[in-house]
């Protein structure tokens, strides 16, 4: 029985295939079977944060990471008993530039990481869309990786380059990161090029393609805009549905706690600030993850 935490960077260096989308609901997936779960948003957009109805904390993941505190200090709690979210925001801009002068730049999230680690089973970390040197952070500090893909004829291009960045990494930095899985995103079987994509990369990649397709689907655009996992905001829609049993095939793999160890106390409580109003951005015209409910 593991004794520690696993801490799984959710990664493609290629934006608007599902990542951030991944990396919540996943996450909320986690908590909602009884695993402790932290979110760490690693990346300046923030959207993560956001999408957990936090925006501009005060204490940021970029603390942590320049050594101000330690992530439980960062840590808040959601709407989710069992979620706890380090946030992120644009002061995390402004470290790019910092860690390169610091010693052990590329080990700055593993440190942070490694005193919060055994008080949850999953920590589950968004990373920037780039190779950059916060992506590396994650890289280092983390066991495995799940890599989002999106259908499409240039994502077969980017995986391509991910998988080279993962092999440096594991040689150079961290010989256990492991790809845990890649997840197949915005999938529509309806389209000849999704078929034919998904095709080739179970032919390639064989078992460490999840057999779970999270499909298109509008309520997944809409759920960030109310700050509330899928699973909070529309429990019965098809992308909820994908990202329950996506946790359920990782949960499958993998060696869990038994029982299940409780979330840890808090050092503060949520510092929400209410999410956007519904009718505005993505979801007002249906976002990337437009279709059925």
């Amino acid at each position: 029985m593991p004794t520690t935490g696993r801490a799984l960077a959710i990664v493609n260096q290629k934006g608007g295939v599902g990542k951030t989308t991944t990396a919540v609901n996943l996450a909320a997936s986690f908590a909602l079977s009884g695993r402790a779960t932290l979110l760490v948003d690693l990346d300046p957009q923030g959207n993560a944060s956001s999408a957990c109805g936090v925006i501009d904390a005060d204490r940021q993941v970029y603390h942590a990471l320049i050594g101000e505190c330690g992530l439980e200090d960062v840590a808040c709690s959601t709407e989710l008993e069992g979620l706890h979210l380090v946030p992120s925001g644009p002061d995390l801009v402004g470290a790019e530039i910092e860690l390169v002068t610091l010693e052990n730049r590329e080990r700055r999230f593993e440190t942070a990481l490694a005193r919060t680690l055994d008080r949850y089973e999953f920590v589950v970390v968004d990373c920037p869309p780039s190779l950059s040197l916060l992506t590396l952070n994650a890289l280092t500090a983390c066991t495995g990786i799940l890599i989002p893909m999106q259908c499409e004829y240039y994502a077969l291009e980017g995986l391509a380059r991910l998988w080279e960045t993962v092999e440096r990494v594991r040689s150079g930095l961290n010989p256990r990161l492991a790809v845990e899985g890649i997840v197949l995103t915005m999938v529509d079987h309806r389209n000849n090029l999704s078929r034919q994509v998904e095709a080739e990369v179970r032919s390639h990649f064989g078992d460490r393609v999840y057999k779970t397709r999270i499909p298109r689907n509008v309520r997944l655009s809409e759920a960030p805009s109310h700050g509330k996992p899928i699973a909070l905001y529309a429990a019965a829609s098809a992308g909820a549905r994908a990202y329950a049993k996506l946790a359920d095939e990782i949960l499958g793999r993998v060696e869990v706690r038994d029982p299940a160890v409780a979330p840890p106390a808090l050092k503060r409580s949520s510092p929400s600030t209410p999410a956007m109003p519904a009718h505005s951005g993505a979801a007002a015209i249906g976002g990337n993850h437009g279709g059925d409910a």
